[in-house]
């Protein structure tokens, strides 16, 4: 199981998509966490590279934020260049699932068949088990930086990926 994990967060399987779903993440006030800021600037250099038109946000307002997750990546996407008719977003959400439920949800109402999931390379093989389990046809891009850069860091994120992936097989959520 961990290896799994680690391994989907070890491989890029981007190719050209409808478009690229950036996972929300916290936010302080107008600006992004570190880990929230590295999604999307992922998620931004996918786009301007021709992987994908869209750049679709997620993530709705956090406890304490008067801002949706979403809304922040918007503003951040657009003073690094992504023109605001490329950028999708849902303000509602503030789980992973709930995160793919309504990116998919706006996949729908705009025609968009495909995606590339963008998030830190450990949570990716979560996030991708949900996706297919909606019905969605994603492929996933870690980041290529993380703030879970030792064995310190990312072993206590890892023991809780397993515990949420097998959370997710057993309940479905």
């Amino acid at each position: 199981m961990a290896n799994s994990i680690w391994q989907q967060g070890r491989n890029d399987e981007a190719r050209n998509s409808d478009c690229v779903i950036v996972l929300g993440a916290a936010v302080s006030g107008s600006s992004p966490s570190p880990v929230f800021e590295e999604r999307l600037r992922h998620g931004i250099s996918l786009v301007q590279s021709g992987r994908a038109p869209v750049l679709l946000l997620t993530g709705g307002v956090g406890e304490g934020n008067a801002l949706a997750e979403s809304e922040v990546g918007e503003s951040y996407a657009q003073a690094a260049g992504v023109a605001p008719a490329m950028i999708f977003k849902e303000t509602s959400s503030r789980t992973t699932r709930e995160n793919l439920v309504e990116a998919k949800r706006v996949m729908n109402r705009h025609g968009l068949k495909t995606a590339v999931i963008v998030s830190d390379p450990l949570h990716l093989r979560r996030a991708s088990a949900m996706a297919k389990g909606l019905g969605m046809n994603v492929v996933t891009s870690p980041t290529p930086t993380t703030r879970y850069r030792s064995l310190k860091t990312q072993i206590p994120f890892l023991l809780r990926e397993v515990y949420f992936l097998h959370h997710y097989w057993i309940f479905r959520r």
